[in-house]
Parts: structure tokens; sequence; C-alpha cells
């Protein structure tokens, strides 16, 4: 007995001390231009989380402005990035289409900060795209499920906002986020609630790819639609691909929002499929009199729908509930 004992004893012990040390991570680490973090780029310290915590990591940022393009990778999942003030936290990059030149496919890698992660949140930061107008540039592409975007800024110009990903569900709560043409564009589901919607150019908000049989788009809740003193002549948006939804909801538009609302996409019939509505909207451009006749307006009944469990629970196995500050 006592040779078995002795024989499993170092054993067990090897066990425990294996199993001990892959369950040790670091769940805060500290970004600092200045090193007195343990990273000076945020790119470093994403690289050096564990893959698929079982714990979400924190980062947080001290203020700088860090020029580099992020990605936050599909295994850096149950990730946050908290910035020390969204202000003084700046993530910004300046790669725009016929910069990359990659084809006609170039939009798609200009992105300052790329998030392919599941279960991200983003606090507290700036993410900008500075190449200006010269055509396609994003600052923030987010392509997660169940990512979180808080008290954020989101800077650009053509293109500032790509949310991708037939499925996914993203959250958008607080952010100002601000363009020229299609600025928020995209096929997943997000929701905006309490944002700002800031217009820099007489062109379109948003530019929506939903999928056939996703039941929403993105939806817009007690936001605020502004824009630069020069600007009037904005739509909603317009459908970039067949079967596009976009709903406003008790949102504040101001006066550059144009009467008709809406516009097709030139040359096509998307407007047959697209599903753009409102309700409950205020201030000068909220008046819907004068809508493009194939938009919608929501019903009491019909908008009782649009609450954060059945846009993000719909036709999915999952009711995720986002969770608050």
């Amino acid at each position: 007995m006592k040779n078995v004992f002795n024989i499993l004893l170092p054993v067990v012990i090897s066990i425990l001390f294996s199993t001990n040390t892959f369950a040790q991570y670091p769940l805060e680490i500290t970004v600092a231009q200045d090193g007195s973090g343990d990273y000076k780029t945020i790119q470093e310290a994403v690289c050096a989380t564990k893959a698929f915590p079982d714990q979400q990591i924190t980062i947080f940022i001290k203020n700088g402005i860090y020029k580099e393009k992020v990605c936050i990778f599909s295994w850096n999942t149950h990730l946050m990035l908290k910035g020390e003030s969204v202000e003084g936290t700046v993530v910004t990059y300046d790669d725009y289409f016929s910069r990359i030149n990659l084809g006609r496919n170039s939009t798609f890698h200009t992105y300052t900060m790329k998030v392919e992660a599941n279960d991200f949140i983003a606090e507290n930061l700036t993410i900008e795209n500075t190449a200006g107008p010269v055509g396609q540039a994003i600052a923030l592409f987010a392509e997660g499920d169940r990512c979180q975007f808080r008290n954020c800024r989101i800077l650009g110009f053509q293109d500032t906002l790509y949310t991708a990903g037939e499925g996914c569900r993203q959250y958008f709560t607080d952010c100002f986020i601000a363009g020229t043409t299609d600025f928020i564009f995209g096929d997943s589901t997000a929701l905006f609630e309490s944002c700002t919607i800031h217009s820099k150019a007489n062109s379109f908000i948003t530019a929506a790819s939903t999928p056939k049989d996703q039941s929403y788009g993105y939806v817009f809740r007690n936001c605020k639609l502004t824009a630069d003193d020069s600007i009037s002549e904005v739509y909603l948006g317009r459908p970039w691909r067949d079967y596009a939804r976009v709903v406003y909801i008790n949102c504040e538009i101001g006066p550059h929002i144009l009467p008709e609302g809406w516009s097709n996409w030139e040359g096509t019939d998307r407007d047959k499929t697209a599903f753009f509505a409102e309700y409950g909207n205020y201030g000068q451009g909220a008046e819907t009199a004068n809508r493009v006749p194939w938009s919608k307006k929501l019903s009491e009944k019909e908008v009782k729908k649009y609450t954060v469990r059945n846009v993000f629970g719909a036709a999915t196995s999952d009711m995720w509930m986002p969770a608050k500050k």
C-alpha cells in the first residue's frame, strides 16, 4: 500500500500543479505609451491575452493617441478594452480604399479597429479613421456576436462603422458616431440606444444589407441625429442590399433630414423589399407626411416588438441581454 502511495503521490502533485499552472493567466492588463503599464501598444496587449479564456480579460488603456491598426482576433473572446477617458484614449489610423489598393473589396481592409471575436466590450474609447473625404475608410469593423460598445466615439467620413456578420448582434449605447456617406453599414443586427448620429455631409446615414430571413437590422432608439451647420440634405438611409431593415424609434431628428427621409439605391428596385420605418420621433426633421411612399410608420402594437430581448433574441438559440454599465 505504501509503495502504491509513493508511486501515485508524484503523479497527483504533477496533475494538480499542471492544472493550476494552466488555469492562471492575467485578467487585467494595462497599456501605457510611457512604459508605466504592461505594454506600450494595444495590439501587443491583445496578442498577449489567453485564447478563449474562461473569464473576461480587461485591457485598461491609459490616455494617449495610439496610431495602430488593432485586430481583436476570433480567439480573443470575452475581452474588454477600457479607455481611461473617451476623449483622451484615441485609437487612430488613416487607411483608405485607394491606399490599400487590393481591388474592388479594398474597403474592408481600411479599418482602424477590427473585432472578429464574440463577447467583446469596448468602453470609453475613441476609434477614428482620419483619412478624410477620400473615399471608403472604415474606423470600426465589428463582426463578432454579442459585442458591446459603450460610451465610445466612432469617427470617420465615408463608411465609418461597418457592422458585419450574418446573425451577429452588436449593441451601441451612449456612443457618438460621425461620418459622411453610408457611415453606418452592414448586415448584422445592431441596436443603437441613446447615441448621437452626426452627419458631416449631405448624403446617407445608413446602408443596411440585412439578410432576407433576419427579423431585425438596424434599430435606433432614443438617439439624436445631428449635423454640421452647413448640412441640410441627409437621408436616414438607403438599402445596400435587398431586404434592408432600418427603424428609428423615439429619436430626436434634426432639420438636416430631408422630408422624403429615405432613398432607394440608384439603379435598383430594392425599395420593393426594404423595411424602413419610424415611430415616435420628434424634432424638425421628424415629420413623416412627405416620406417616400414605401417607408413605414409603425403602429403602437408593432413598436412593442422592438425590445432588447426581441431584437437580440429573435431567431437565435440564446436570449442575449447586453449588460448595462
